[in-house]
């Protein structure tokens, strides 16, 4: 008699139910009505990048550089702190504050060695910039404790249209420690003033032993975090293991699973877990079979690109293409792939001028130009 060992019928049926989930959409072939201009080279792992008033850029490299680019030319920002270059951490997103036409403070992340234990995790600073360097510098935040593992530091920032400001922070490849335990930090969003003040009204504020920034929890390492244009809510998007990749919108208070509930499978083919959902737990609103290894993302709000107004643009890292997620609705109903196999797209924004600018490893910056 055939004997079935239960790991695959486990297997099977997780994938099947995955599957047969409506999110799991096929993606359409590039239609070509644009060309990409290179805006700047040079750049080894650009991570983070913010468009200035003055229309130049200000990108991050992993290895701990900031540049200022304008017309070409990569000057190196002076007093970058130091960062913990290790694995997937190093100097990651930058963002400007959005007044930042009168205040001149810029936000960063980065994976830091500062506080307790060896190695390092996400710390949060603002600064301002004067003569090609940074001064004023504030820390904000730091997760703890440091720890030497080499993966899931996150991280995003964003503001909602009250000024708060959000950032992510990735479990630190600790899933079964961090994602469910909000007196840890790690897999979670967090919800702070634009001084680092805790907000009062975040949902886990006067509870024994919390981190008290956090807004949302259950995350495993979310790298894109963005406004929606209309309704104000903050979208993210976060790595899943082996498969589900996911879009979510981030709600206060909310549990997002990991990894009671997930799409995927570890990398070594082992389950994470038998369900897919769970009561008190949200669904995505998106997630991706296969995992797209997704880099950034930007709703496209300007009139340059009319076909994609509204819509949703992210980085897929793992398949070397831009994506066009269409939505209606809060739901992704079509997507298409943009710049096809032009490399691992680490981020993409909308700069001040309206043109979509997304950043390439080992190749740079470049700009989307309709034709």
């Amino acid at each position: 008699m055939l004997k079935i060992c239960p790991f695959f019928v486990l297997f099977f049926i997780i994938n099947c139910k995955a599957q047969d989930k409506p999110s799991a959409l096929p993606i359409a072939d590039e239609v070509v009505n644009y060309t990409f201009e290179p805006v700047a080279t040079g750049i080894i792992i650009p991570w983070g990048m913010v468009m200035l008033p003055d229309e130049t850029l200000l990108v991050t490299e992993k290895s701990g550089i900031l540049y200022h680019v304008k017309n070409g030319v990569n000057t190196q920002v002076k007093n970058v702190p130091k960062v913990y270059n290790r694995g997937q951490g190093g100097l990651l997103d930058i963002a400007l504050h959005p007044n930042y036409q009168k205040n001149g403070w810029i936000y960063m992340a980065f994976s830091s060695e500062d506080v307790e234990g060896e190695g390092g995790n996400t710390k949060l600073i603002r600064a301002k910039l004067v003569d090609e360097g940074l001064t004023e510098i504030q820390e904000l935040y730091k997760a703890t404790p440091n720890t030497t593992g080499p993966n899931h530091f996150g991280c995003r920032i964003a503001f909602d249209n009250d000024g708060y400001l959000y950032f992510s922070i990735g479990e630190r490849d600790k899933k079964f420690q961090n994602p469910q335990d909000i007196t840890r930090d790690g897999g979670k969003i967090y919800r702070l003033f634009d001084d680092g003040k805790t907000p009062l009204d975040n949902p886990f504020v006067g509870k024994a032993g919390v981190k008290e920034a956090i807004f949302s929890y259950g995350h495993r390492n979310p790298q894109g975090l963005a406004k929606h244009p209309v309704t104000g809510q903050m979208w993210a998007h976060e790595h899943g293991p082996q498969g589900g990749d996911e879009i979510n919108i981030v709600k206060k208070g909310a549990n997002y699973g990991w990894p009671v509930i997930t799409y995927g499978i570890d990398y070594d083919g082992k389950i994470i877990s038998d369900i897919t959902e769970k009561e008190g737990m949200e669904q995505p609103l998106h997630y991706w079979l296969p995992s797209i290894a997704p880099g950034g993302m930007v709703f496209v709000t300007g009139d340059r690109y009319p076909e994609w107004k509204g819509h949703l643009l992210v980085g897929a890292m793992k398949f070397k293409y831009l994506e066009l997620l269409k939505l209606k609705d809060n739901k992704v109903i079509s997507r298409q792939k943009i710049a096809t196999d032009i490399g691992r797209i680490r981020n993409v924004i909308q700069g001040q001028d309206g043109y979509i600018y997304f950043a390439v490893e080992q190749k740079g910056i470049y700009r989307i130009i309709p034709n």
